[in-house]
């Protein structure tokens, strides 16, 4: 049996990692870039700026709301 190479390290930029939560909010993603980004982009950045991305959603839709009575 022989030893299983190491993994590359993933390598995700910000960019990436906002438009991949951008697509996953909105709900439009393809197979194929749902597979890369599975592959490069690190899972603790992801929850992050979903988080981030959530309060300022929460945000926006307070201020919406605020503004429109």
């Amino acid at each position: 049996m022989s030893p299983t190479p190491p993994r590359p390290p993933r390598k995700g930029s910000l960019l990436r990692t906002l438009r991949a939560v951008a697509w996953s909010l909105i709900g439009l993603r393809k197979g194929e870039q749902y597979q890369r980004d599975q592959e490069t982009l690190q899972p603790l950045h992801i929850v992050f700026v979903g988080l981030v991305a959530l309060f300022v959603l929460v945000l926006l839709l307070i201020g919406l709301v605020n503004w429109i009575a």
